[in-house]
């Protein structure tokens, strides 16, 4: 799939003693081990050249080898790479792109949710002067819409953290269907966006700004019910939103429990029919993509880069997503029940030797959902306790 990438982007054309296939090698292994820089890739990767040759034939680079690549060979590749290897594994595991995870309530709709939000990569300033965002910071953003059910990427677009959340908000939600739903924090709040995807026939729910000015049309709620303050159908007033959504909204003011305190908030939504609960859960649902942005965070390689160059930066965001996939895929594979986390540390503590992975996860520790070692009874006597084997 690289090298028919390769050949079709132009890319072959600049490889020579480093093919494609060694570049998206090396940078897979960088994020699977956490590699500091440069040098560490390289000299690991030489280390184990032996083993690194029955991976296709992939190649150690050396130090220029592997900062010119990341420079030069355009980032598509890594992009493209990314969606057809999530196309591929879908192909083969249809399952694996429809899970059904996520809240109880989500799991109760038949259309698709999509969460669409954003997070931020901070770089050094000092060196990344195409990623300068503000006087002394730097940093590139991540635009993601994710399946609420399978936990997977739909859309990304990865830029520096300059634009405005609305402005990408049309880009990202492109390929929402009619019928399916869609869940963005206030930040993505576009009201001719909004329209737009209302004019769809797209079901969406968000956090309404601070000073949204509405005149209420139609009160839902008479009074309180539990947690559900108001439930209302109200109509925009203010001069530019009036005229960008000129259709009735749904304004839902409840309270949410958040770390420990009860907080009101205030929700928008285009469906008329919903419970208010269900608007309010459906809200909450959205942290789904805050734990995958947080567990992609934590393990894999998005604080030391590999280069400098916006083209670096985004094979390396490109590459940290294609990682995720493969070892999403490998949890379902072998039905992985525990953490992210420690499937990426099992997997980064067998890079170098030669075991069946989806047996060695199937059986490690409670990866099966017992919270019990999978030893047989007789694996238990201890010599000079006095105990006796079992059978």
């Amino acid at each position: 799939m690289v090298p028919k990438l390769a050949r079709e982007l132009g890319t072959e054309k600049l490889c020579r003693t480093f093919s494609a296939w060694s570049h998206t090698v090396a940078l897979l292994f960088a994020q699977l081990t956490g590699a500091l820089g440069l040098n560490d890739v390289c000299d690991s990767l030489r280390l184990h050249s032996g083993p690194l040759s029955a991976v296709r034939g992939a190649t150690p680079p050396s130090r220029n080898n592997l900062s010119h690549a990341n420079k030069r060979r355009p980032a598509e590749l890594g992009e493209r790479l990314f969606w057809s290897v999530l196309k591929h594994l879908q192909e083969l595991s249809p399952g694996f792109g429809t899970g059904r995870q996520g809240s109880r309530l989500a799991s109760r709709f038949r259309a698709a949710i999509h969460v669409i939000d954003a997070t931020t990569i901070h770089l050094i300033a000092a060196c990344l002067d195409w990623a300068k965002h503000r006087r002394r910071k730097a940093a590139a953003k991540c635009h993601l819409r994710l399946d609420m059910r399978s936990q997977l990427p739909r859309f990304a677009v990865i830029d520096t953290a300059r634009e405005n959340d609305a402005k990408r908000a049309r880009e990202v939600c492109a390929g929402i269907a009619a019928g399916e739903i869609a869940l963005f924090d206030r930040a993505y709040v576009d009201f001719g966006h909004l329209y737009e995807l209302t004019e769809r026939g797209v079901f969406w729910v968000t956090r309404a700004k601070e000073h949204f000015a509405y005149r209420v049309v139609r009160r839902r709620l008479k009074k309180r019910d539990g947690h559900i303050l108001r439930d209302d159908e109200v109509v925009a007033t203010g001069p530019l939103s009036k005229q960008k959504y000129p259709a009735p909204l749904r304004r839902v003011e409840a309270e949410v429990l958040v770390d420990g305190t009860w907080r009101v908030m205030v929700f928008l939504t285009n469906n008329l029919e919903w419970a208010p609960s269900s608007v309010a859960e459906l809200y909450r649902c959205r942290w789904q993509i805050e734990v995958f942005f947080k567990q992609i965070k934590q393990t894999l390689q998005l604080s030391d880069f590999l280069g400098n160059s916006a083209n670096a930066v985004r094979w390396q965001l490109w590459t940290a997503l294609l990682c995720y996939v493969l070892l999403r895929y490998l949890a379902y594979l072998s039905r992985w029940s525990s953490s992210f986390t420690r499937l990426w540390a099992v997997v980064r503590s067998t890079l170098w030797q030669r075991l069946d992975l989806r047996a060695l996860l199937a059986g490690c520790g409670t990866a099966t959902g017992s919270f019990r070692m999978l030893g047989q009874p007789e694996q238990g006597w201890l010599p000079g306790l006095g105990l006796k084997p079992v059978g």
